[in-house]
C-alpha cells in the first residue's frame, strides 16, 4: 500500500544532465515530510551504494562520486524527491533507487545508462 514510485529510465550521453524523481503514495504528508530520504545506485556486479541523502529539514549529503555534480531535493507537498545529475559519466550507469530511510521503503528502481 505504501509505495515509492520512480520515474522512467534514461538513456544519456556523457556530459549531459538528467533528473529522476520518486513519489510517495499511500503515505501521509506528515510522515513523508518528517522522513529523511536517500538515493542509492547499483551497477551490474557491484554493491548498492548510497549516493545522496536529504533530511526533513533539507540538509544534504553526497558520496564523493556525486559531489559537485548531483543535487538531491524534495517537494514535501507533492511527496516527491528528485535527483538531478549533471555532467554524467559512463560510470554513473546504474539502477537508481529511492529510499525512505526511517521506515526502509524502497522505490522500484530507475535505469540510467550513460554512453561515451
Amino acid at each position: 500500500q505504501v509505495r515509492l514510485v520512480q520515474s522512467g529510465g534514461a538513456f544519456m550521453q556523457a556530459g549531459e544532465s538528467v533528473t529522476i524523481s520518486c513519489v510517495g503514495t499511500g503515505v501521509s504528508g506528515a510522515i513523508f515530510e518528517t522522513s529523511d530520504m536517500g538515493w542509492y545506485r547499483q551497477a551490474p556486479g557491484n554493491q548498492r551504494e548510497l549516493v545522496a541523502t536529504i533530511t526533513s529539514g533539507g540538509n544534504t549529503n553526497y558520496a564523493d562520486s556525486a559531489k559537485g555534480r548531483f543535487t538531491i531535493s524534495r517537494d514535501n507537498p507533492k511527496r516527491t524527491v528528485h535527483l538531478q545529475m549533471n555532467s554524467l559519466k559512463p560510470e554513473d550507469t546504474a539502477v537508481y533507487y529511492c529510499n525512505l530511510r526511517a521506515l526502509d521503503y524502497w522505490g522500484q528502481g530507475t535505469q540510467v545508462t550513460v554512453s561515451s
